[in-house]
């Protein structure tokens, strides 16, 4: 099969998360098609990845393209969140990564509605054997629930425009399809909003495919079960594709390597606690101008690592 998924800032990601020397796991939290993983593992060869994923068809296609490193690679279905939960792995990672983009794969071969230039029926869920759809959502929602979802999750400026169309298109049919709900967004919009930088209809999409897979919240935990089971001297690198992304990130590290001071018991003595990481990347860098060219989907990511200095008390 076919692979269309470019993974973003590949050179970066392999060198910011570059394992120590010798035999080290990494775990790659968002397999996809597995681009990141296979550039790990050619480029380290003592290096060993554990590959995550909650949809089990892209998984099969990651593990068709990696079986030729054997052992090195183990793929699990799973979601990130709930791994990390469980940790069922008897050794602990010295680098995870997180590329929070969506598959080319889900946009163009999944035939579950991610894009809206599609004509797929509305489902949107990365795992599909659980929670509501898509479908489900805009067809159920109130008005005000669809307007706080798009403007939450999708920052559009015209949520209440949207879901007030949404509604009424609905008392006459059900919605079924990408294209359906694409086209009501475009009719609902402002003409002069239509031609864009990016289509109406985006926001919207991205809102629902969050509110389907629990997307921030699932992210939340995640870091924190990411941190614990990391070795002291281990990194997390993370790939933003969005604003809601890169502040839960951004904060989360942010927390992780303060120092800060408290009241103790003993009078005028304060108790300082000291971060538990430290910021690799003071600012979050960008793809190059040369891949954005080649790769147009990487214009809008950020990486994102720190490194685990002590355990936390």
């Amino acid at each position: 099969m076919k692979l269309v998924h470019t993974p973003v800032m590949k050179q970066e990601v392999l060198r910011f998360l570059a394992p120590n020397p010798g035999s080290s796991l990494l775990i790659d939290c968002t397999l996809g098609e597995g681009g990141h993983t296979e550039a790990f593992l050619q480029a380290f060869p003592d290096l060993k990845v554990v590959g995550l994923d909650a949809d089990e068809a892209i998984l099969q296609i990651a593990r068709s393209r990696l079986h030729g490193f054997g052992d090195r690679f183990q793929g699990i279905e799973s979601w990130f969140d709930e791994f990390f939960s469980r940790y069922p792995l008897n050794e602990r990672p010295d680098r995870i990564l997180f590329d929070l983009g969506i598959s080319s794969y889900h946009y163009e071969r999944s035939g579950r509605g991610f894009s809206f230039l599609r004509d797929e029926p509305l489902d949107m869920r990365l795992g599909i054997k659980e929670g509501k759809t898509a479908m489900e959502i805009v067809n159920s929602l109130s008005e005000e629930e669809l307007s706080t979802c798009f403007y939450r999750w999708g920052e559009e400026r015209f949520a209440r425009r949207i879901a007030r169309a949404i509604v009424k298109a609905r008392m006459h049919t059900n919605l079924r399809t990408s294209k359906e709900l694409a086209e009501i967004i475009w009719e609902a919009v402002p003409a002069s909003y239509r031609y864009g930088r990016i289509h109406p209809a985006t926001r919207c999409f991205q809102a629902l495919r969050i509110m389907v897979n629990r997307e921030l919240e699932r992210l939340e935990k995640a870091l924190e079960g990411a941190f614990k089971v990391l070795k002291v001297g281990g990194r997390i690198g993370v790939v933003s594709f969005h604003s809601l992304e890169d502040r839960i990130v951004k904060h989360f590290f942010q927390r992780k390597c303060k120092t800060s001071t408290k009241d103790s018991n003993v009078p005028m003595v304060k108790t300082e606690h000291r971060g538990v990481a430290l910021q690799i990347t003071r600012k979050p860098v960008r793809p190059s101008e040369e891949e954005v060219r080649n790769n147009p989907p990487s214009r809008s990511a950020k990486l994102r690592v720190i490194e685990k200095i002590a355990e936390e008390g």
